[in-house]
């Protein structure tokens, strides 16, 4: 309930405008995105390389409304790319694609638009040694992105897809892409979703994530643990571990550093998601609707000088 009244307060043209044009929202900003431009999330990057971390880079901007904005945002990721592979740090990370930022929504042809647009990706990424994930939406646009993230795997396999433990759908989706070597990030959810589509309790929803888990880890997927919640992290090694499936887990920047820090000590694979760029309201949104205590640290920083 929390979560979907913040989100519907941020959803208010007003208050986005307040936000994002107050130099006093900034010191909250830069807790969660790395920064503005590709110089920022490179030092990002090298930041975590220095402590065993891995990264997931993803260029924001989920709102466009015109072709040319996809394309700007097509030449940005292979800018990125091309920088990674330039400064050492292709290897062992990746990019995350939201397919709203490649033209998904542009009309009827928008699907076909955005899914030439990750092959575009994909080939350049995986040319520089850069792996790359398709990040998924709100429900509504969970079919056409499965169907991208098919056509995209036909020519590399390895492209990562992500699920979403809320949505009550997701069974049957974990099943489908549960196959030897599958990618993929399994996460709590994070969009205001209405009843008749998602799980609405917090204890339905984590039991459905350790469900989803063992179907993965069982069908010999490679799961991406992709949270911050303690319980299921400790459930994920139990049950990771005995099933004999690699353990990759996956956090938001600026949260949780020290665990992150634990699971790698640990031997754990540890990729750590890094959010940069200029569009960064829709995401910030998300990331203040997750925790009541982000929303004060807001408010606290708004209101104090």
């Amino acid at each position: 309930m929390f979560g979907r009244l913040v989100l519907a307060v941020a959803g208010n043209r007003a208050v986005r405008t307040a936000i994002s044009d107050s130099p006093l929202s900034r010191p909250v900003v830069s807790r969660f995105v790395a920064g503005e431009d590709d110089d920022a999330a490179i030092t990002a990057v090298l930041a975590l390389q220095r402590d065993g971390l891995h990264a997931t880079l993803d260029h924001l901007g989920e709102d466009i409304t015109d072709a040319a904005q996809a394309a700007e945002t097509v030449a940005a990721y292979r800018k990125l790319v091309s920088r990674l592979a330039d400064a050492g740090l292709a290897e062992g990370n990746e990019i995350s694609l939201k397919l709203s930022a490649l033209g998904q929504a542009l009309g009827a042809d928008g699907p076909a638009r955005a899914t030439g647009n990750a092959h575009e990706l994909a080939d350049h990424a995986y040319a520089h040694g850069v792996d790359v994930t398709i990040d998924m939406e709100d429900h509504t646009t969970i079919d056409d992105t499965l169907e991208t993230v098919r056509s995209v795997r036909t020519r590399y396999p390895r492209v990562g897809c992500v699920l979403q433990a809320m949505l009550k759908r997701t069974e049957g989706d974990v099943r489908d892409l549960g196959e030897p070597g599958s990618r993929v990030r399994l996460v709590k959810g994070a969009y205001a979703e209405p009843g008749s589509v998602a799980l609405t309790a917090k204890n339905e929803v984590d039991r459905a994530y350790v469900r989803y888990l063992r179907l993965l880890a069982e069908s010999g997927a490679y799961p991406m643990v992709a949270t911050h919640d303690p319980r299921i992290i400790t459930i994920a090694e139990s049950v990771l571990t005995p099933a004999g499936a690699p353990a990759e887990f996956q956090m938001l920047y600026g949260i949780r550093a020290a665990e992150q820090q634990r699971l790698a000590a640990a031997g754990h694979t540890v990729r750590v998601y890094i959010p940069y760029g200029t569009d960064w309201y829709g995401y910030f949104s998300r990331r203040l609707a997750e925790r009541p205590a982000n929303v004060g640290f807001l408010l606290r920083q708004l209101t104090s000088r």
